[in-house]
């Protein structure tokens, strides 16, 4: 016979206390694409998080109820493929001394691996991965008690964000491009939801797919072109979005290309060159030191890396904003365990100030029937970023004052 389930949650609780306090350490796991297509996302939000735990550990570590404790990274690489960090989800969850996980690029992977941390009670900050899946899952499952937490703006803002540039621009007729994973279905159907919210300012007259590792996108840009699309919504990862980019140039085929922030991401801006100037896409941080704000951590950055520039800028600053964030729970919850750092997460009272915003109760009590509550960003932290020579600059130069206060619009 199976124990009961509370018998079991306790010796769980008792299991993980007696192993982590043993040591004067808060374990917490990185985890993401390290390697492969998605690694400018992986690797910039693993280093921003690093970032933040070097700074905190500096300092002493977190005062855990009197104690000082620091920070001990656990990495790992998912190579972006669904497989493998589902497993590496199944090793870390089974660790009796994590307290807690940051990270996940792939909706795949948050799909088939999150499971395994929602079964231990282990606490979960998805960033950067955006699409919707990765949190709607647990509220088709009627999950009621849940331990993932999101730090980035979901495909429902952009995907808004996105149609609604498009209407901006004067386009009627519209082409709706994709990927063929998880994230890129998950994209398209967020943009065709959105579309039908605009009453009929939006035609779609294409719908086209692509894989991943296509390098010819003629087939997909034909169609649009010949049936008239005046801006292209595509939903995908940076190399092949920048096939794209070059296709639409090589046709001679000048619309926009509007579509999630991974336009940002350096494997799309560097494959891409020229052609991919103009792309527009919705960001949460703008790599730009006369913002005030975001100066700091830039320098910060580059200096720790040796770079300068952040292969993906939103991935970094989350990253390092959901490690502050996560070591304020730690500190109010007065102890490491993943339980107890969830309610904290939960009914925050300090103000984190950090590279994106001063973050005051960005999540609260799950509600099953409203994923938004375990959604840290709205609508008004984001705005529209642009490729420009090489980087990513305001689409819109009015929202530098929105970046500076950083507390929403």
């Amino acid at each position: 016979m199976n124990a009961p389930r509370s018998f079991l949650t306790l010796m769980l609780a008792l299991s993980w206390s007696s192993t982590a306090m043993a040591a004067d350490v808060v374990k917490i796991a990185l985890t993401g694409p390290f390697s492969g297509g998605s690694a400018p996302m992986g690797v910039s939000m693993r280093d921003g998080s690093k970032l933040a735990i070097s700074q905190i550990n500096k300092k002493g570590g977190i005062d855990v109820a009197g104690k000082k404790m620091k920070i001990e990274i656990i990495e790992r690489d998912d190579e972006g493929k669904n497989d493998r960090g589902a497993l590496i989800a199944q090793e870390v969850s089974s660790m009796n001394d994590v307290s807690a996980v940051i990270g996940t690029v792939n909706t795949g992977i948050a799909i088939m691996g999150d499971k395994y941390y929602v079964q231990k009670g282990i606490v979960k900050i998805i960033s950067p991965a955006a699409g919707s899946a990765s949190m709607t899952q647990w509220s088709k499952a009627g999950i009621q008690d849940l331990p993932i937490f999101r730090f980035a703006a979901h495909d429902g803002i952009q995907s808004q964000m996105v149609v609604e540039q498009a209407v901006k621009l004067g386009a009627t007729k519209v082409a709706v491009l994709h990927d063929d994973t998880n994230y890129g279905v998950s994209g398209r159907d967020d943009l065709l939801s959105q579309i039908r919210n605009q009453g009929g300012k939006l035609k779609v007259v294409a719908i086209e797919k692509f894989a991943i590792g296509d390098k010819d996108m003629t087939g997909q840009l034909m169609k649009a072109k010949i049936a008239g699309a005046q801006a292209i919504l595509i939903w995908g990862i940076g190399p092949e979005l920048a096939a794209v980019a070059s296709g639409k140039k090589k046709l001679g085929y000048n619309v926009p290309m509007i579509g999630g922030w991974t336009l940002s991401m350096s494997n799309f801006i560097d494959t891409a060159g020229p052609a991919g100037n103009g792309a527009l896409m919705p960001q949460t941080f703008i790599e730009d030191e006369s913002i005030a704000r975001a100066k700091p951590f830039i320098q910060a950055y580059h200096k720790a890396y040796n770079v300068n520039r952040i292969p993906s800028p939103v991935s970094a600053a989350q990253g390092y904003d959901a490690a502050l964030l996560l070591a304020e729970a730690i500190h109010e919850a007065g102890s490491a365990q993943p339980s107890k750092i969830k309610i904290a997460l939960e009914n925050l009272t300090g103000i984190v100030k950090g590279a994106i915003a001063d973050w005051k109760k960005p999540w609260s009590k799950w509600n099953p029937a409203n994923e938004e509550t375990h959604e840290a960003f709205r609508r008004s932290y984001t705005v529209m970023g642009k490729v420009q020579n090489g980087r990513v600059v305001l689409a819109n130069p009015a929202d530098k004052a929105f970046l500076e206060r950083g507390s929403g619009k």
